[in-house]
């Protein structure tokens, strides 16, 4: 496991999220923000920002 940079911690998340968004767009933002908190070991506060920013960009 590699340490990266805050910032591209986070662009890999918002790849991601846009990935399965594209290709399951009927899976819930809730689903789907749970996913990315775990496959990229999201804090608490990252998981909270994730979720606003999916729901504005919709």
């Amino acid at each position: 496991m590699s340490i990266q940079p805050k910032g591209e911690h986070i662009r890999n998340v918002i790849k991601w999220v846009s990935e399965e968004r594209t290709y399951h767009p009927e899976t819930p933002i809730s689903e789907m923000v749970a996913k990315a908190s775990v496959r990229f070991n999201l804090s608490p506060l990252e998981v909270d920002w994730l979720e606003r920013f999916i729901k504005e960009k919709e």
